[in-house]
C-alpha cells in the first residue's frame, strides 16, 4: 500500500488557499482544511470534493487521514469509495459478518462533496504533527495498488500559537482642550547686597551675571510673538540668622529693590508686577542640609522641623557641637539662602498640527497635552515620531493622569510591561481606557483570564479597543465549530 501524504498549513485563519488541492489524478480536491487545538481536543476538518472521481466497478478507494510526527501515528476515520460491484460485495460482507462500516462509506452513485470532521484527544507532540492522507486502491482479491504521495503542509493551530500571534489593542485618551495656555519662566537670583542693605548695585560682587540671567529670561519671553506676559512675581528671602522681624523687612526690601530695577530696565507695565516676601528661608535651609554631607545635618533638620519658636530654634542650632557646624553653615550654606525669586507668567497662542510638529522639537512646554495628542496622531501609529511625542508629553507633564495613561499605552504597544506599569500607577484607574490597558498588561504577562475580565469590563463601559480585544480572544479561545457531516 502506498500513502499519499498531505500536510495541512494552518495559521490563525486556518484555511487553505482559494484553489483547492488536487488529488488522485486531479479527481479529488480538498478545501477548508483545518487543524485546531482547543483545550484537550484537536479538531480536524476538511471539505472533500469527489464529483469528478471515477472508481472502477470492481475496485474500492480508501482514504485514511493520518496524523503523525514521524514517531507517533494516529489514523483517523477511513473514507471508503466503492465502485458499483465493489459496493454490493461490501454490503454483503457486512451483512454476513454482522459488522458496522469501518469508516465513512461513499456509494458509487453519491460521489459529491463530503464535510469530513474528527475530534481526537490532544497530546503535546501534535503541535508539530502533519496530516497525511493515505490512499489505498483495492481490487478484486483485495489486491492493493500504490498511488502517489504529495506534501501539502505541516503545522497545527494551537492555542499557544494563536495567543502569541495576537496583538492586543491599547487605548488612548484624548486630553481636554486647554482653552488658555498659561506658562511661566522662573529664575532664582542670588543677588549680593551690602550688609544690612537692600539697594541693588549692578557691579557689586556677582550681581552683573545674575542680572544678565534675569534679562535673558525677559528677552526670551518678550521676543517670542507667540507669548504674552500676564504677570511678574518677585519674592524675596533672607537667611535665618539674626532677628526675625529684621529678616522679614530685609527680604521685602530686597524684593522691592529688584522690582524697581526691572521696572526701570524692562518694557513691562508696572501694574503687572507683584511683590511678596518669604521671610527667613527655612525651607531652603532644609533642602541644602539634605543635599549636604554635613555630619550633624540630621540633628539640624530635626531641630528645624520640631521647634516652632523662631528664637529658640536659632539658639538650638547654634548650640550643636559647640557651634562649630553652625559657623560652617554661615559660611557655606547661608549665603545661598539670600535670594530673590523672579517669575514671569505668560500665555501661549494655540498651534495647529503643522505648527505643533515644529514647536514640539523646540519648545514643547508651549504645547498643551491636547495639541501634543493631535501631533502624535498626525504620524503613523506606532512610528518613532508617534512614540516620541507621547514620551515628550509625559516628561513635560509628569504627574498628569492622561499623559501617564497614554505613555503606558505606548509602552504596552511595544510589550514593555516594566515601563508601562510605572506610568499606569499615575493614571486614573477608573477610566475605561485604563481598564482596557490593564487587560493588555495582564495578557502580556500571561494572565488570560484576568485580561478577559478587564476587557469585558471596559467593553461594557463602551471602549472600542476592549471590544476588539474580546473579539480577537473569542476567535482564539472559542471552541472550533465543526461543519455538519
Amino acid at each position: 500500500m502506498k500513502r499519499n501524504v498531505i500536510y495541512l498549513l494552518l495559521a490563525l485563519v486556518i484555511a487553505l488557499p482559494a484553489s483547492a488541492q488536487k488529488l488522485y489524478n486531479d479527481a479529488i480536491s480538498l478545501s477548508d482544511v483545518s487543524l485546531w487545538q482547543q483545550g484537550n481536543s484537536l479538531y480536524i476538518s476538511m471539505t472533500i470534493d469527489m464529483k469528478n472521481l471515477v472508481v472502477s466497478p470492481q475496485r474500492s478507494l480508501t482514504l485514511t487521514p493520518l496524523l503523525t510526527d514521524g514517531q507517533h501515528n494516529v489514523p483517523l476515520q477511513d473514507i471508503i469509495i466503492n465502485g458499483r460491484r465493489r459496493q454490493k460485495a461490501y454490503i454483503r460482507g457486512l451483512a454476513i459478518e454482522k459488522e458496522k462500516p469501518a469508516g465513512i462509506v461513499i456509494p458509487y452513485d453519491k460521489r459529491e462533496v463530503l464535510n469530513y470532521t474528527q475530534v481526537i484527544p490532544y497530546q503535546p507532540w501534535m503541535q508539530n504533527a502533519a496530516l497525511n492522507l493515505v490512499e489505498n486502491l483495492c481490487g478484486c482479491g483485495n489486491n492493493e495498488e500504490m498511488i502517489a504521495q504529495e506534501l501539502i503542509t505541516n503545522d497545527v493551530s494551537t492555542e499557544a500559537k494563536r495567543l502569541a500571534a495576537m496583538s492586543p489593542i491599547v487605548a488612548y485618551i484624548q486630553p481636554a482642550v486647554e482653552v488658555v495656555k498659561t506658562r511661566s519662566e522662573q529664575y532664582e537670583a542670588h543677588l549680593d547686597f551690602p550688609v544690612s542693605k537692600s539697594v541693588i548695585l549692578t557691579d557689586f560682587m556677582n550681581n552683573h551675571k545674575e542680572l544678565m540671567n534675569i534679562h535673558s529670561m525677559f528677552d526670551k519671553v518678550q521676543n517670542d510673538k507667540n507669548l504674552t506676559i500676564t504677570g511678574i512675581s518677585i519674592e524675596g528671602f533672607a537667611s535665618p540668622e539674626g532677628p526675625l522681624k529684621f529678616n522679614e523687612q530685609l527680604s521685602q526690601k530686597r524684593a522691592e529693590a529688584l522690582k524697581k530695577y526691572l521696572s526701570e530696565n524692562e518694557k513691562v507695565p508696572a501694574n503687572l508686577y507683584k511683590v511678596s516676601f518669604g521671610g527667613e528661608n527655612w525651607d531652603g535651609l532644609v533642602k541644602a542640609l539634605e543635599a549636604s554631607s554635613m555630619k550633624d545635618k540630621e540633628t539640624f533638620i530635626n531641630i528645624i522641623k520640631n521647634t516652632s519658636d523662631d528664637a529658640l530654634r536659632k539658639k538650638e542650632i547654634m548650640r550643636v557641637a559647640g557651634g562649630v557646624p553652625y559657623r560652617a553653615m554661615l559660611k557655606d550654606i547661608y549665603p545661598g539662602l539670600r535670594k530673590v525669586d523672579c517669575k514671569i507668567d505668560y500665555t501661549v497662542v494655540n498651534f495647529d498640527v503643522e505648527q505643533g510638529r515644529i514647536v514640539i522639537k523646540t519648545n514643547p512646554k508651549y504645547l498643551s497635552l491636547n495639541e501634543m495628542y493631535q501631533v502624535a496622531n498626525s504620524y503613523p501609529k506606532g512610528s518613532d515620531d508617534f512614540v516620541n511625542v507621547f514620551d515628550i508629553a509625559v516628561r513635560m507633564y509628569p504627574n498628569d493622569e492622561v499623559a501617564n495613561l497614554n505613555a503606558a499605552a505606548v509602552a504596552l504597544s511595544k510589550k514593555d510591561v516594566r515601563t508601562a506599569i510605572k506610568f499606569m500607577e499615575k493614571a486614573n484607574k477608573q477610566t475605561a481606557e485604563y481598564i482596557n490597558n490593564s487587560g493588555v498588561y495582564d495578557f502580556l504577562n500571561g494572565d488570560i483570564n484576568q485580561s478577559i475580565a478587564a476587557f469585558t469590563q471596559a467593553a461594557h463601559m463602551g471602549n472600542e479597543a476592549a471590544k476588539a480585544n474580546l473579539k480577537q480572544l473569542q476567535k482564539i479561545l472559542d471552541m472550533k465549530k465543526m461543519p455538519n457531516k
